[in-house]
């Protein structure tokens, strides 16, 4: 049974200052402390019900400290209505300096505030196999339990740095290739693509600040069939990649 120590100081990761202040973050659920298990985040506490441990024993007992906790008690410590799994407390990975090759790959988003979109397009990147995204510092914060949730997992392949946006592009777009969504650019479905330089969306609801969009080299849009006045972010995110790796041999 947790403690309530335990509880107060998991409910406290909800709260970024506390993230912050400990360089942790929590991960509930089945098939994202799965994911967690084999990556290679630094595990603080680790909770599993008895049916989770039934079908990890294996991993667990190779190397794992953890707790075997009735489910009332993974809901009271974390976010989910119901949690018949997991949930575990990691600690942040250090930012690694962030260098782009020649041939790099990345997403770049301004002020997209919110975490499940945020989380959606983290998983996206990792099904297109790109490990770096850019955000503003507006963007939902990476650690947010809504983000790491809707990532299902794909957080522990895909890295994420915050920083100054407009001053970086100023930098990349002397030697990258920039291309910014917007309703002013050119229909994607005409452009040769090739899955190489750094592709920046905005706000759904604002588009890409003027400082931003100043230091990209090609704008592109999404071609319209219908009468819908815009799309989510991250369907429009998924989209324009996949339209990027047309030409990129795939995994089948």
């Amino acid at each position: 049974m947790m403690s309530k120590a335990v509880v107060k100081y998991i409910n406290s990761l909800q709260i970024k200052k506390y993230r912050n202040q400990h360089q942790t973050f929590v991960v509930e659920g089945g098939k994202s402390v799965s994911e967690l298990l084999h990556s290679d985040f630094e595990l603080q506490h680790l909770f599993v019900t008895e049916e989770f441990y039934k079908a990890h024993a294996r991993t667990l007992d190779s190397g794992f400290r953890y707790e075997v906790v009735p489910e009332q008690d993974l809901v009271k410590a974390g976010t989910y209505a119901s949690n018949n799994a997991a949930l575990a407390v990691a600690r942040m990975r250090p930012e690694a300096p962030l260098k782009l090759g020649p041939t790099d790959f990345v997403i770049a988003l301004d002020d997209v505030r919110d975490p499940g979109n945020l989380g959606t397009i983290i998983r996206i990147a990792d099904w297109y196999g790109i490990k770096t995204i850019v955000c503003s510092e507006t963007c939902a914060d990476f650690y947010n339990p809504k983000v790491i949730a809707a990532t299902m997992g794909s957080f522990t392949r895909v890295q994420a740095h915050y920083l100054d946006l407009a001053a970086w592009l100023r930098e990349q777009s002397v030697t990258q290739k920039v291309y910014g969504a917007s309703l002013a650019g050119d229909n994607l479905h005409a452009l040769q693509l090739q899955p190489q330089g750094i592709v920046v969306l905005g706000n759904e609801a604002n588009g890409i600040r003027p400082e931003v969009a100043a230091h990209i080299n090609t704008l592109i849009k999404i071609p319209a069939f219908g009468k819908a006045e815009s799309l989510n972010v991250a369907t429009a995110t998924a989209i324009i990649i996949d339209n990027f790796m047309r030409n990129s041999q795939g995994a089948s």
